[in-house]
């Protein structure tokens, strides 16, 4: 069944950094989507996920520095392919992988990954993506048994696979990102990476070498006991999805499991960090 979705058309004043801290915000309050527009953005939450109150944790609708206003509507359908199209431009990382569309034309980079977003979070755009595709390019993957939680698109599944993994599973709790997931795996002629639905209770039982987790920081603190008990000794664990202010919070509970801190990059107030175990 097609999900109903609940869209938000804002328009915001100063565009930036107003439509930054608006889709970060909405973000934490649950819309899964967003599309930016010359004036704003559009922001998408699943009916089921919605309830009337919803913007009232939005605090920039609240300050006097933003102009912001919006136009709410449901929709049951939309050609997201054609939204992307007119609104997705290809992401360089590095000088070294590129994410793009099909309508895209080609890079000469090492890496080169097509895929179609519609629905699903993970196209390099956000600044959590972008840093998780520079730590994989950053580290080895040869060979290794490798786990995406939160996945997306499997963006970052398919590049850890082309940089080496020979087992990976990508996670995500709706339905949108696993059929795009296994269509994006597919177009990249990936044939080690399976995809499941859910959330830590789908995990399967073993152990992996690497754990990416690219989610928001409530749900990675309440399963960061789950994804160290399904990671090696030695294993390294990638976290992102939260601000540099709970940097420290997020280290004391890593440390707490036994995980020792190697780094962060940050990115626009946004962090990615790599443990290890």
């Amino acid at each position: 069944m097609t999900p109903i979705y609940i869209e938000y058309n804002f328009k915001v004043t100063p565009l930036q950094p107003g439509t930054e801290i608006l889709i970060a915000e909405l973000g934490y309050a649950g819309f899964e989507s967003f599309v930016e527009t010359s004036e704003g953005v559009k922001a998408y939450i699943q009916k089921g996920d919605w309830r009337e109150s919803i913007l009232d944790e939005i605090q920039i609708l609240k300050s006097d520095e933003f102009q912001i206003t919006f136009k709410k509507k449901e929709i049951e359908q939309v050609n997201w392919n054609a939204e992307w199209e007119k609104n997705f431009d290809p992401i360089l990382v590095d000088d070294t992988c590129v994410v793009r569309a099909p309508f895209h034309d080609p890079f000469q980079v090492t890496y080169e990954i097509v895929i179609e977003p519609k629905m699903s979070f993970g196209t390099g755009h956000h600044e959590t993506t972008y840093m998780m595709l520079q730590y994989i390019l950053e580290n080895e993957f040869e060979g290794k048994r490798v786990l995406d939680m939160g996945c997306g698109t499997s963006v970052l599944a398919i590049l850890a696979e082309m940089r080496g993994a020979i087992d990976l599973d990508a996670i995500d709790i709706d339905e949108w990102c696993v059929e795009n997931s296994i269509e994006n795996c597919s177009r990249n002629d990936c044939q080690n990476i399976t995809v499941l639905k859910g959330g830590a209770e789908v995990i399967p039982k073993k152990k992996y070498d690497t754990i990416i987790a690219n989610i928001n920081r409530n749900i990675l603190l309440n399963d960061l006991e789950t994804y160290v008990s399904v990671l090696k000794k030695g294993g390294e664990l990638y976290l992102s999805g939260f601000y540099a202010e709970d940097l420290d919070l997020m280290k004391d509970a890593c440390n707490k499991l036994g995980l020792k801190f190697v780094d962060n990059k940050l990115k626009n107030n946004w962090i990615a960090t790599k443990f290890v175990n």
